[in-house]
């Protein structure tokens, strides 16, 4: 059974006139309930400000906790207008990776955030709908705080960069980033990950998958106590922010390759919802649902 942390925060925190399609959250968590035997939602915690400090410039989350942000700073986040539950919400998915975080480490296992995944935040600010880094956030914690982790793999496949996780490590030995994204797409300007591979618009399953196989087989040498799959399905190609043409059962098959990746090695995996922007968003929240139900089967496996 996978255990997987979801707050209706996660929904009702992002006003609903707000661009963002906030509703993939409840949506993905009403689907999902229906495989009580693969699936156990937990609600999590608020995170320990603390530990935001970890990966953030102190007076940057300061400024975003007390209200303090200017209208430039919110706008280039985006999820405007923001209402009064902001600030929860965003202290809640920055928990719920945390919880999923000690879930997978306790049980040498697999544990997912309905949400998160946020890696357009940078050390200072924010970006791309992401107001702090929980990608960020856990590799470091978990390399200060567990005994035997000493090596994080993050594995990005959202169709965008993870720009503020490439800069937030780009000096960090403990933490290898690797990142697979459309190169025609947000963020304008490109951090440096330690491998990036960009992809030409509207690639579609069969050459994705190749250069996903072959690029994983070079991490073969690359040390990981611990994976994180940031695992976005904007490469859908009904994403309407995505500009890569996948289908779901490409989706599906990528899961597949990744999550066969990590049983090789034997180590925990923390799953992150990343982008998803289809419409009708029910092409996104379909692949949302894929996604969990893979890991749960690989749950079992493990």
């Amino acid at each position: 059974m996978l255990n997987i942390f979801y707050h209706p925060l996660y929904c009702y925190g992002i006003d609903r006139n707000s661009r963002f399609p906030r509703d993939r959250y409840l949506l993905t968590k009403m689907k999902l309930e229906k495989y009580p035997d693969k699936i156990l939602i937990r609600k999590p915690k608020m995170i320990d400000i603390k530990d935001i400090y970890l990966a953030h410039d102190k007076k940057y989350v300061d400024s975003f906790l007390n209200g303090n942000l200017s209208n430039k700073e919110k706008r280039k986040i985006g999820l405007q207008p923001w209402n009064n539950y902001i600030i929860d919400r965003t202290k809640l998915i920055m928990g719920g990776s945390i919880e999923a975080l000690h879930h997978a480490i306790s049980k040498n296992s697999i544990a997912a955030n309905m949400a998160g995944g946020t890696h357009h935040a940078h050390y200072s600010f924010g970006s791309g709908y992401c107001i702090f880094n929980d990608l960020a956030i856990c590799a470091i914690k978990c390399v200060n705080d567990y005994s035997g982790i000493s090596n994080v793999l993050i594995i990005d496949l959202d169709v965008h960069q993870g720009d503020g996780t490439a800069a937030i490590f780009k000096e960090n030995k403990n933490v290898f980033t690797f990142s697979i994204h459309c190169e025609s797409n947000f963020p304008l300007k490109k951090m440096r990950s330690d491998i990036d591979v960009s992809l030409n618009k509207e690639m579609k399953d069969n050459q994705y998958l190749k250069i996903l196989r072959e690029h994983l087989e070079n991490l073969n040498n690359v040390k990981s106590d611990i994976i994180f799959f940031q695992a976005g399905v904007d490469s859908l190609k009904q994403d309407k922010l995505g500009h890569l043409s996948l289908t779901k059962e490409g989706l599906k098959k990528r899961n597949e390759i990744v999550l066969d990746f990590a049983k090789k090695r034997s180590c925990p995996i923390v799953v992150f919802m990343g982008g998803g922007y289809s419409d009708p968003i029910d092409f996104s929240v379909e692949s949302f649902v894929d996604l969990f139900l893979q890991c749960s089967d690989y749950r079992n496996d493990f």
